[in-house]
């Protein structure tokens, strides 16, 4: 009988996910960038996300710790209204796009899911909030700017609002072989409250 080893690790962020409209949306947009960068490492528009906390490689024992307090973080909170705006790139390397609304509130949203991996004792690299949803990465054999080219064909964009109305817990394959960074929800629990603080 073969049993499969399970990793002893996992690659785990804390994030917001836009709805499929809002998705679709921005996806309508880049159809030119798509076709003049197609070597360019897109993301697949059901993996895009906001991150929130990332906390990188974990131990699996200690994923079940965070699951009550990042439950009662999002039964305290309401949803956020946000939408997706313009671009950038970090390094010339990363395209994004950039995150609209009511930022205050997502900025105490993450201060307070960062607290949470804190108190669970799970160490990470506590970086400055800069929201964004990451698009695409270029390649070394890119043309060198693909990514700017890319960032510059979205400068404009303004996407719907919409709400941000669960808080995800995801788990990552990044590391585990040569395709493509696939996520999935290790679980996602919706904002059920009435304050955004």
């Amino acid at each position: 009988m073969n049993e499969q080893i399970q990793p002893a690790t996992v690659r785990v962020f804390i994030a917001l996910a836009p709805p499929d409209d809002a998705k679709e949306e921005l996806a309508r947009e880049l159809r030119p960038a798509y076709q003049a960068y197609p070597r360019m490492r897109w993301n697949r528009i059901e993996d895009w996300h906001v991150t929130l906390a990332f906390l990188g490689e974990v131990p699996v024992a200690t994923v079940p710790l965070l699951r009550p307090p990042l439950a009662d973080l999002a039964a305290a909170r309401r949803p956020l209204r946000l939408h997706l705006r313009g671009s950038g790139h970090f390094d010339e390397r990363v395209l994004w796009t950039g995150i609209g609304g009511e930022l205050e509130g997502l900025r105490l949203l993450a201060t307070d899911v960062r607290a949470v991996v804190k108190e669970c004792g799970i160490p990470f690299e506590d970086r400055p909030l800069n929201p964004h949803l990451t698009l695409a990465r270029s390649r070394r054999n890119d043309p060198a700017h693909a990514v700017e080219g890319a960032a510059a064909g979205i400068a404009a964009f303004t996407g719907r609002p919409w709400q941000a109305e669960r808080l995800h817990l995801v788990g990552s394959n990044i590391g585990r072989g040569p395709g493509p960074i696939h996520y999935r929800d290790i679980e996602a629990w919706n904002f059920t409250g009435d304050r955004s603080s």
